[in-house]
């Protein structure tokens, strides 16, 4: 297809009708005339020989191309928007970009304060934001780094983007406090038993360490799910669950949480934690510029073993 017969402003009016699935929210949305966009979905329905929205009843839905075209529209945009965002010189100090990095609450909590720390000495008008990670991310990780700058993510799930290793961590399995039946360690036949709280629990949803369980044979009894580190403490205290938590944020739990933490009776292996990219950003200054700001960060956590990362 001939680039230059095609009228690539059709772009932004198609992403806001295919988002908003109705030309009176999105002419508002774009600032529009509704008889401007109607224009513009004529159009757009001549070219793909498509409808793209149907009404059913009082509402509109999209008919099954506009469907796959959504999410290719989005991605579209976002590679325009990164071309023409870009700097001839490219200057941290007075760059005004967006950042957007896809993470777990763990990544961010443990890395969000170094790295927000340097990013306001170095890029004070920048603006940084964290999105959740997710299975379905995961899953489309090429797609979904089109649009985000970085994903910060444990081996283990990707293998074929371009990455940079930051830190190290290590599992440990956190029971309550007053939980009768465990001593000051715990044996194999109480990782089989006891009900535990899982975080990612599905066929291709789960942490490093709880695949490595199920290799050497344990499969936990699974009694709650959740998509968050930061609430298998709470999920833990006041009951006979244990829980996988990362010893970083094992660290950071305060006197009173109900919950002690102990080493595993079985090699799950340490966490290393990497951040992602999409390759067509490897030699772009800008995103070279984040990389290492990101390095940098993860540099000033001491290793899990109390001395810092080599």
């Amino acid at each position: 297809m001939n680039l230059r017969s095609l009228d690539l402003n059709l772009l932004v009016p198609l992403e806001a009708l295919l988002q908003e699935r109705s030309v009176t929210r999105a002419a508002q949305r774009l600032g529009l005339s509704q008889p401007a966009l109607s224009a513009s979905l004529a159009r757009l329905r001549r070219h793909f020989d498509d409808p793209l929205l149907t009404r059913v009843g009082n509402e509109h839905e999209l008919t099954p191309l506009a469907v796959r075209l959504r999410e290719q529209v989005r991605v579209a945009l976002s590679g325009v928007e990164r071309v023409f965002r870009a700097e001839p010189d490219f200057d941290p100090a007075s760059s005004e970009r967006d950042l957007r990095i896809v993470s777990s609450d763990y990544a961010e909590t443990v890395l969000g304060g170094p790295l927000t720390a340097l990013l306001a000495l170095e890029a004070p008008r920048m603006r940084l934001r964290f999105s959740v990670n997710t299975p379905p991310v995961v899953e489309d990780a090429e797609r979904v780094l089109v649009d985000a700058d970085l994903l910060l993510l444990p081996h283990g799930f990707l293998t074929d983007l371009p990455h940079q290793d930051l830190h190290r961590d290590r599992w440990v399995c956190l029971v309550a406090t007053e939980n009768p039946d465990v001593g000051d360690e715990l044996t194999v036949d109480q990782l089989r038993t006891t009900p535990w709280v899982v975080t990612y629990h599905g066929p291709v949803a789960s942490t490093p360490a709880a695949l490595q369980m199920r290799m050497l044979g344990v499969e936990p009894h699974v009694q709650v799910v959740t998509e968050h580190f930061l609430t298998v403490p709470a999920l833990v205290a006041g009951s006979a669950r244990f829980g996988l938590l990362q010893q970083r944020l094992a660290d950071r739990l305060p006197p009173g949480s109900g919950v002690r933490a102990l080493p595993l009776p079985v090699d799950v292996g340490l966490l290393l934690e990497a951040m992602w990219w999409h390759p067509v950003y490897t030699a772009d200054p800008e995103h070279a510029w984040l990389r290492d700001l990101v390095r940098r960060a993860a540099a000033t956590l001491p290793d899990v073993e109390g001395h810092p990362p080599r």
